[in-house]
């Protein structure tokens, strides 16, 4: 690229280097109108698709409603006792406050859907502007460019910001990519404070994001054991992740999270980092010239902090979960997401596969060039922080967002260093054509394309009868007629309670929250076991009606297991004399029973085929 005597970019790009966060701004405006329209339909729909989405909203709902501040419990899951929920209010703060400014000006149902469709994009402004820095300090004063096209055309990305998409991911994301800015900051004290921060509130959040955040806070030691000078980032480090953690205790932990729980900011948690950010400011304020004695002191505080936590919290080494091995078999080895990603499907797995190769070689190529200059440690840094997200991905899938959002400053190195190299030997047209090609490459999208022409059945998991079928038993039409029953527990799907709950007045017994792993065994036991089994699973719940949703994703687990069960014999027609049918409209997705009190009782059939007038919840 043209540059000035000082190095900067020249002309039209010396404008765009200097005013880039105006540019992310405009981009970032321009991404979520785009987003907004392309999602408008389900908007309109109110179609939180996903069952965290739908659990997150109406947490907020309730809580709004008078729930306390410290009470994360789903009270209508389980009732009365309700479902514990290992979440965390942080997440719920920029919902309320959107939902609480709309309804200034708009009507309840219209405030709720601006404030999901708003929420999303909030983290996702975040993550633009930190990888931008990011790139910016390790590759180029343009890199922000190809790291925004490249955020904005990564599908298993962009999915996590998409209007509607209220889960806790986003924000999650977005402190990694700060944390990740934070290492490249050339300012020691400011890096290490914003490190130190990010990482505070993404632990207040949860702990999906522990094994980046230890990287984190791994390279700011051994960036002290190589240059004493660094001591300054690792102290203002320490003590903002001391102070965070203790800040984001007290105002965030629930009442279920004040317990010694391994999956939550809860004792657990914020003992080991106390520990943690206690002895980063000690060994900050030892004068230790020779590397070697800072290394041997930065071993023995890690061995201090492992040995603690597992003389204290012994349960936590492993199945962070605390869930039982009969409810991973049941349950939780069969949810997609927590699948390695060469188990996932072809249009999932390659193109984020490619985006995280393409990133990693762009890093290799930053790390080789920064090997001489100062810029070393913290392009080192990044760079690991990317391979652990390449690592993960042979562990879940789910991993696949962060591994590809760090992937981006490599991919930026590639188009800002490689393809100018190459300019160095070949025409400039071809330099121009190839260029557009790898990047299309890397970002995933040529793998898109070439995968919806491949001949034969290369079909993404959206095209499956499954999940069509989960999205015609999750829309609001569906639900609708449910209302004209009064308030009861319905006994139905693990996965369409969240939603049942969202979208009307009844109760259910449990979503796939994995602190409720009794309650999810109890569901699956019912609709596996006999008729007989589960009738008295139901009893014991206390529900007044038995919904299913037949074809759904779920209900596939039932008939491929246990074809011969409960749900088996109902989805083949074979209703026992305790369900009494209840009439649903003509094209309603779902059947629905009422419980009898006795075989013996022979109620009035009910007929929810009427019109019902529209709900608020509508």
């Amino acid at each position: 690229m043209e540059q000035n005597s000082t190095g900067e970019p020249a002309g039209l790009a010396e404008h765009l280097s200097r005013h880039w966060l105006r540019a992310v701004v405009v981009l970032w405006l321009g991404l979520g109108i785009w987003l907004l329209a392309a999602r408008w339909g389900s908007i309109q729909w109110l179609a939180l698709g996903d069952t965290d989405d739908n659990l997150r909203f109406q947490q907020v709902r309730d809580w709004l409603a008078g729930q306390s501040w410290y009470d994360l419990r789903q009270y209508r899951l389980n009732a009365p006792e309700g479902a514990d929920i290992h979440w965390s209010r942080l997440v719920d703060l920029p919902i309320a406050g959107l939902l609480l400014l709309a309804g200034l000006f708009m009507d309840v149902p219209t405030a709720e859907r601006f404030a999901v469709s708003i929420a999303p994009l909030l983290p996702l402004f975040a993550v633009m502007v930190a990888m931008s820095v990011t790139a910016r300090r390790l590759v180029h004063p343009l890199a922000h460019l190809p790291v925004i096209a490249t955020l904005s055309l990564t599908p298993m990305l962009m999915v996590m910001f998409q209007p509607l998409r209220v889960d806790h991911h986003g924000w999650q994301l977005a402190f990694v990519a700060l944390a990740a800015a934070a290492l490249a900051d050339p300012k020691a004290v400011r890096g290490g404070i914003l490190a130190g921060l990010a990482t505070a509130l993404s632990l207040v959040i949860g702990m999906e994001m522990l094994p980046f955040l230890a990287i984190i806070g791994g390279v700011i030691v051994l960036r002290w054991v190589a240059d004493g000078a660094e001591a300054m980032r690792m102290r203002a480090y320490g003590a903002m992740l001391a102070l965070g953690v203790t800040l984001g205790f007290a105002l965030f932990a629930s009442e279920a999270n004040r317990m010694a729980r391994c999956d939550a900011l809860s004792p657990v948690w914020l003992s080991a980092m106390l520990a943690a950010g206690a002895l980063c400011v000690a060994l900050s304020l030892v004068k230790a010239e020779r590397w070697q004695v800072r290394l041997g002191m930065a071993l023995l505080a890690g061995l201090l902090i492992a040995g603690g936590f597992a003389a204290s919290w012994p349960q936590c080494l492993s199945n962070i979960e605390q869930i039982s091995p009969e409810a991973k078999s049941l349950w939780f080895n069969n949810i997609r997401e927590v699948r390695p990603i060469y188990r996932q499907p072809l249009p999932v797995a390659v193109p984020v596969i490619v985006t995280t190769l393409a990133g990693l070689l762009g890093h290799a190529l930053l790390v080789w060039r920064s090997r001489s200059s100062p810029l070393f440690a913290a392009t080192a840094g990044v760079a690991l922080m990317a391979l652990l997200g390449g690592l993960m991905l042979l562990w879940q899938g789910r991993a696949s967002a962060g591994a590809t959002m760090l992937a981006t400053p490599g991919i930026a190195a590639l188009a800002c260093i490689g393809v100018p190299w190459i300019g160095r030997h070949v025409p400039r047209i071809i330099m121009l054509l190839g260029g557009f090609a790898v990047f299309l490459a890397a970002s995933g999208l040529a793998a898109q394309l070439v995968l919806k022409a491949w001949p034969g059945e290369v079909k993404r998991p959206s095209a499956s009868p499954a999940t069509k079928t989960n999205r015609r038993c999750s829309t609001i039409p569906a639900h609708r007629p449910l209302n004209r029953l009064a308030p009861a527990k319905i006994f139905t799907f693990v996965d369409l309670s969240p939603r049942l709950i969202t979208l009307t007045k009844h109760s259910a017994i449990t979503g796939p929250y994995h602190r409720n792993h009794r309650l999810i065994v109890d569901v699956h036991h019912a609709f596996r076991g006999s008729p007989d089994e589960a009738r008295g699973i139901i009893a014991r719940h206390k529900a007044a009606y038995l919904l299913i949703c037949p074809g759904s994703s779920e209900s596939t687990l039932y008939v491929r297991d246990a074809p011969d069960g409960f749900y088996g014999q109902l989805a083949a027609g074979k209703i026992p004399a305790w369900l009494e049918p209840v009439v649903l409209p003509e094209r309603s997705p779902f059947r629905l029973w009422r419980v009898k009190a006795s075989a013996a009782s022979d109620p009035p059939k009910l007929d929810l085929r009427q019109k019902s007038p529209t709900s608020q919840r509508d």
